[in-house]
């Protein structure tokens, strides 16, 4: 189990909650875990966890903080409408920024190399950390990514989709290889949102192996 701490944002006198999950042991490294459009929810305080369980400290931080505190949504009709229309409120610069801020906590307080590992609407998040603030990252389903692949990297990307993601379809994957031929692009036989073990699209062996190619990804870029 973690705990919730107080994060300073990229904007002075402002403050986020963040769910941080430490190591038994010495981290071997940090992630930033970056939220689905459903906030800092049970499902991504339980992936802060995981990588905990794998050596690495782990935060999430509430990057709806500044427009709404304390947002925690469900995956149905009501909690989408309401994540999409917080996302058009906020942006992705600011979350960006405020990512890269919790990624400076971790390597401040633990002596680490951090990079960043986002979902859905963070996938693109966690690809603007690593190619403007030089934060390794692992982007799952990212369907807003396409417009800044031809921005130069600071920092090497994986990036994982789902063949059936309708979001997201097969000429926007393709771009990726095309684009960033130096980033490892990855194709499961699932839809968006495959990571995620409360929706209904979890695909457990495409979760696994997504996993495990992370933890290697990591384990690289993070040594």
């Amino acid at each position: 189990m973690g705990r919730t701490l107080i994060l300073d944002t990229s904007r002075p006198h402002e403050s986020m909650d963040a769910y941080l999950a430490e190591p038994s042991g010495t981290p071997k490294g940090g992630v930033v875990v970056i939220q689905e459009i459903f906030g800092v929810n049970a499902h991504i305080r339980s992936v802060a966890d995981r990588f905990a369980a794998e050596g690495y400290v782990a935060i999430a931080p509430a990057l709806f903080d500044p427009v709404e505190k304390g947002v925690e949504l469900g995956y149905d009709q009501e909690g989408m409408q309401k994540g999409v229309k917080l996302i058009a409120e906020l942006g992705l610069l600011r979350p960006t920024e405020d990512t890269v801020k919790a990624a400076a906590y971790l390597a401040d307080t633990y002596k680490v190399k951090v990079g960043t590992v986002g979902y859905c609407w963070g996938g693109t998040v966690a690809l603007l950390a690593a190619l403007r603030h030089g934060r390794p990252s692992a982007s799952y389903y990212g369907a807003r990514n396409v417009p800044f692949l031809t921005e130069p990297a600071k920092a090497n990307v994986i990036f994982h989709f789902g063949e059936r993601d309708h979001s997201i379809p097969p000429d926007m994957v393709e771009k990726h290889r095309e684009l960033k031929p130096e980033m490892d692009t990855w194709v499961y036989p699932a839809d968006h949102g495959f990571n995620c073990d409360a929706r209904a699209s979890y695909d457990e062996p495409s979760a696994k192996l997504a996993w495990e190619r992370t933890l290697a990804f990591f384990t690289r870029e993070l040594a």
